[in-house]
C-alpha cells in the first residue's frame, strides 16, 4: 500500500486465475533463483508453481517423518517385547571398575 492508503499495483498478484492483493516474497539468492528455473522447466510450469510444489512437497514429507519414526520405534519395541525382551537394570550394563559398558 502507498502511504494514503490505496493499493501500489506491486501488492497485486495473480493467485489462482484472480488478482489480489497478496504477501509477497523476493528472494534475492542467484543459486535458489537457478534452481527454481530449473524446477519450472523440468515441471513444465512457472517458477512460482515450481516453488509451491517443492514447499508442499517438503512440508508433507516433513510433517510425517515424525509420524513414521514413532511408528517405527513402536513397531520396533512390539517386536522386542514379542521375542521375549527383557529390560536389564542399568548397574548390570556398566562395569563396576572403570564404568565402561561391560
Amino acid at each position: 500500500m502507498v502511504p494514503d492508503g490505496r493499493l501500489d499495483p506491486c501488492d497485486l498478484s495473480t493467485v489462482d486465475g484472480r488478482i489480489a492483493v497478496v504477501p509477497t516474497m523476493n528472494i534475492k539468492d542467484p543459486q535458489v533463483h537457478q534452481l527454481a528455473l530449473e524446477l519450472a522447466e523440468l515441471r513444465h510450469t512457472s517458477m512460482t508453481d515450481a516453488v509451491r510444489q517443492a514447499l508442499v512437497e517438503t512440508l508433507d514429507r516433513d510433517r510425517n517423518s515424525g509420524e513414521r519414526i514413532g511408528q517405527r520405534i513402536a513397531e520396533a519395541a512390539a517386536r522386542w517385547r514379542a521375542a521375549g525382551g527383557v529390560v536389564v537394570p542399568e548397574d548390570e550394563l556398566y562395569d563396576d571398575d572403570d564404568g565402561l559398558p561391560i
